[in-house]
């Protein structure tokens, strides 16, 4: 009799813990939205990193507002029909007592998990879509299209889950949904300017790397979703021994993944990447995220073994072959690695580990795996076919996609006004190809009037203006400086044609100034702030071979839109010019080395 009540104790006290535990553990994964906007933050360019954290922060705020509405009845309402979708009660309104006793610690942690599938999307579609766009599509997906297929996994009514379907984390029903939507937003958003170079025929003949400005954030976000994960795999553990087991695959997978990574970069590029063994710790991740109760020891090391190649070859495939532009990886990560570890359980699962699964490898039987496989399939069929739907309407109506004016200038301004998140540092002048290189080129070769259509009124020959400083002429046998004030967008196209005309050295600054166009008021916090000066390039070239009416009219040709804001040129007397390393003066300094 006393060993009875000795074991109604211990049961009730570990109920009380581990109760407290899966609260902790939501917080955990609330936690790693934080590590999510680090890693995109990282990844992409400074321009972008406020729209990046602000999109993240949404994630979450918008999701917890459909999630109350409609969501979490859609997923674990106890009225659920045909296995396959909740019948909506709101008893959160009006039974809020009740819902209290019996949902409230379920409600929380899907909701930081539904959090977590809207904000994997960020990263692939970064630097390049409309805010209000993005809003609405964090709507759609944490209303309707995650907690549907969730339900099918995790409500005990759920079609998948009565087949014995297991993704005990969400390898399935948070990472492939989040991996295969990135993968849907950055086809339908198409690239970032500047990322695939094409030729005249339009096939692309170079892709470029785009680096991230912080690679430190990118670590800081890594190690703060791997201690996170350890609540994001963890939180549900019943016992000791289960939670034991979870952190221990949680934490092999990731390792063994990062270490062949390193390796397989190392080898194949001659030195180890950084960036992607990043991404190979979050791969190994969601790898064992399915399974990080029914895998042992060996079972996470071969899965990490797949996932650090995995997330490699799925990057390079898709940016040199098929020319998909995911800037931090999100599709390699999530989506390859999602499909990986749901069917990887159904392959390794160890009878003797906590769930007591009996997998392939193990007992011989198949069964479990085409349930995973099923199930993988059911989930992405899913959820492709609905966000294809979403972004298809917002395409049609509010668009997805910025202007490629605001995507150069960089979409902490353009959307948000913040004219950047690092308010004492200046940013780099961009050196990526537009594509105004060739159209520029063709202009100062055919002596076209101007390089694209435009809508301004101002005539071409007042557009930018040309100032002559005293002692100007032409006709002197002299050195002369030009310098030239343009706009960020239409420096490269203003290189081009330079060199066209033969001028091969120029010194390039990025300024701030104000004149016709002046500056324009934006606000934070609430608060005006007085901003009278905006971002310009300086050119300056000091020619003498070159006429200096051939630069200045094709500056201007280059230049011209017919807007205000098209730049100024001034030019100016130049007494001498020295060569530093050869000593030469004069004519000879300025010349290029046979």
């Amino acid at each position: 009799m006393v060993d009875e009540i000795t074991k109604l104790v211990e049961n009730a006290v570990n109920g009380e813990v581990f109760g407290i535990w899966y609260l902790i553990g939501a917080a955990l994964v609330f936690f790693m939205q934080a590590g999510f906007a680090m890693v995109e933050t990282g990844f992409t360019r400074a321009k972008n990193a406020g729209n990046i954290i602000m999109k993240n922060l949404m994630d979450f705020c918008i999701g917890t507002v459909v999630f109350i509405l409609l969501g979490f009845s859609l997923m674990m309402a106890e009225d659920y029909v045909f296995g396959f979708i909740g019948v909506p009660n709101l008893q959160i309104f009006t039974n809020f007592g009740k819902f209290i006793q019996e949902n409230a610690s379920s409600f929380v942690f899907n909701l930081v998990f539904c959090a977590t599938a809207a904000t994997i999307v960020s990263g692939s579609m970064a630097e390049r879509t409309k805010f209000v766009s993005y809003c609405i599509y964090s709507g759609g997906i944490s209303l309707f299209v995650y907690p549907i297929e969730a339900g099918w996994i995790w409500n005990s009514q759920g079609w998948l889950a009565k087949l014995g379907f297991h993704d005990f984390a969400g390898s399935a029903a948070i990472h492939s949904v989040g991996g295969v939507t990135a993968l849907i937003g950055a086809i339908m958003v198409g690239p970032r300017l500047g990322k695939y170079v094409k030729d005249k025929a339009g096939k692309i003949k170079k892709v470029n790397a785009i680096q991230g400005h912080s690679i430190t954030l990118g670590a800081l976000g890594c190690f703060i979703l791997w201690f996170g994960w350890y609540g994001f795999n963890g939180a549900a553990a019943w016992d000791k021994t289960s939670l034991a087991s979870i952190f221990l695959t949680t934490t092999i997978a990731p390792a063994v993944a990062t270490c062949v990574t390193m390796l397989y970069t190392w080898v194949k590029n001659g030195k180890p990447d950084v960036s992607m063994c990043l991404n190979a710790s979050l791969a190994g991740l969601v790898g064992i995220t399915a399974g990080c109760d029914a895998l042992d020891a060996l079972g996470s090391t071969i899965v990490g073994i797949v996932s650090g190649i995995l997330v490699v070859v799925v990057v390079e495939v898709l940016d040199l072959k098929l020319h998909i532009d995911d800037p931090v990886g999100a599709v390699g990560v999530h989506l390859a690695n999602g499909i990986w570890g749901t069917l990887a359980v159904g392959l390794l699962a160890n009878p003797s580990a906590p769930a007591k699964l009996e997998g392939l490898f193990y007992t011989g039987k198949i069964k479990l795996f085409a349930v995973q496989l099923l199930g993988i399939v059911a989930v992405l069929a899913w959820t492709g076919m609905m966000m294809t739907i979403v972004f298809t309407v917002i395409k049609k109506t509010v668009g997805l996609r910025v202007s490629a004016e605001e995507e150069i200038k960089g979409l902490d301004s353009t959307e948000h006004g913040l004219p950047s998140a690092y308010a004492d540092f200046v940013p780099a002048v961009e050196s990526l190809d537009y594509g105004y290189l060739e159209e520029a080129a063709e202009a100062v070769k055919s002596n076209a009037k101007k390089v694209r259509a435009v809508a301004g009124d101002t005539p071409v020959a007042e557009a930018v203006t040309v100032k002559k400083m005293p002692g100007f002429s032409e006709g002197d046998p002299k050195f002369t400086k030009v310098e030239i004030v343009c706009k960020e967008s239409r420096f490269e196209a203003l290189k081009s044609a330079m060199m066209e005309i033969g001028i091969t050295g120029m010194t390039v600054s990025h300024v701030l100034g104000c004149g016709v166009q002046k500056g324009k008021p934006e606000y934070y916090r609430g608060v005006p702030v007085e901003a009278n000066l905006l971002p310009k390039v300086q050119v300056d070239i000091v020619v003498s071979k070159v006429p200096v009416s051939s630069v200045i009219e094709t500056a201007k040709k280059v230049l011209y839109t017919g807007h205000i804001g098209d730049g100024k040129i001034f030019v100016y007397d130049v007494e001498n010019v020295v060569k530093v390393r050869t000593g030469e003066e004069g004519y000879a300094a300025l010349q290029d080395v046979e």
